[in-house]
Formats: structure tokens, C-alpha cells, sequence
């Protein structure tokens, strides 16, 4: 169960007032004795204020990629503009000795807008020598079955 700062003080005056030792007491009022302690070395380096939730969230992503390595990326794309995501990202890693994926490497440019389009070759469906494309015909139910 989750208590609100105001009740973790509160508990925590109510078992330093307590006549009964401290064990007692936190069996009385249901509270485990790690939490109990936990609270109060909080309140004791933090003042009430640290006595409020934390967030559950880390407050960084484990995998992000450091601003600094973000910045020679994008650097390095900027000098060498006819490369890659993948070359960009193979080139940072063998230069660098940081690996950084291919996907990394396309997002961080998107989101710098320095992407190109790939170059497409036009094709036309009639070329010489291709055969025009005819589809086959749907078998019935009857011819599907064997029956006449």
C-alpha cells in the first residue's frame, strides 16, 4: 500500500512517541520495519519533502545515445554527405570505436532532416520483350470439386 507524505510522517512521529518499542509499535500500525526505516533515514537527509513518491521511471533511457556521440554523428553526416545511414554508422564505428546501428543513425538524420531519397530506377511495364501479364482464369466450385 502506497502512504502519502503527510501519513509517513505522521507514522513516524506516532512511533517516536510511542512507549513501546519500535518493533512493537510497527506491528500495530501494520507497517513492515525496512519501509519504516526506509522513510526515516529519508526524512532524516531530505527533510519531509523527500518523503514524497519518486517516480518509478528511470530518469534516463539505458540505451540512448549521448548527446556529445549524437553531435559527431551528425557531424560526420554533415562532412560526408554521399554516405549512407549504413556506411555513416559503420565509418563512426570503426573511426570512433562507438557502435552505433544502422537504425540509430537513420533516426538521428531524419530527425535532423538531413535524409535523402534513394535514387529509383523508372521502369516501364512494356518494355521489349516482356510478355503482358494475364491472369488465370478462377476454377468453379464444380471444377474445384472434380464433379461435371
Amino acid at each position: 500500500m502506497r502512504y502519502p507524505a503527510s501519513e509517513k510522517l505522521e507514522i513516524i512521529r506516532l512511533v517516536e512517541q510511542s512507549h513501546l518499542p519500535v518493533r512493537r509499535t510497527l506491528d500495530k500500525l501494520g507497517i513492515q520495519p525496512a519501509r519504516f526505516y526506509r522513510w526515516y533515514d529519508r526524512l532524516q537527509t531530505g527533510g519531509p519533502e523527500a518523503l514524497e513518491d519518486r517516480s518509478p521511471r528511470p530518469r534516463r533511457v539505458w540505451n540512448r545515445i549521448p548527446d556529445a556521440i549524437r553531435e559527431r554523428i551528425v557531424q560526420l553526416a554533415l562532412d560526408e554527405p554521399e554516405l549512407s545511414p549504413r556506411e555513416l554508422a559503420t565509418r563512426f564505428t570503426d573511426t570512433a570505436n562507438y557502435f552505433v546501428s544502422e537504425a540509430s543513425v537513420y533516426r538521428l538524420l531524419k530527425a535532423h532532416d538531413l535524409t535523402t531519397s534513394p535514387a529509383y530506377i523508372v521502369m516501364k511495364a512494356a518494355d521489349e520483350g516482356a510478355e503482358p501479364f494475364v491472369p488465370m482464369k478462377r476454377r468453379t466450385a464444380r471444377a474445384a470439386s472434380g464433379g461435371s
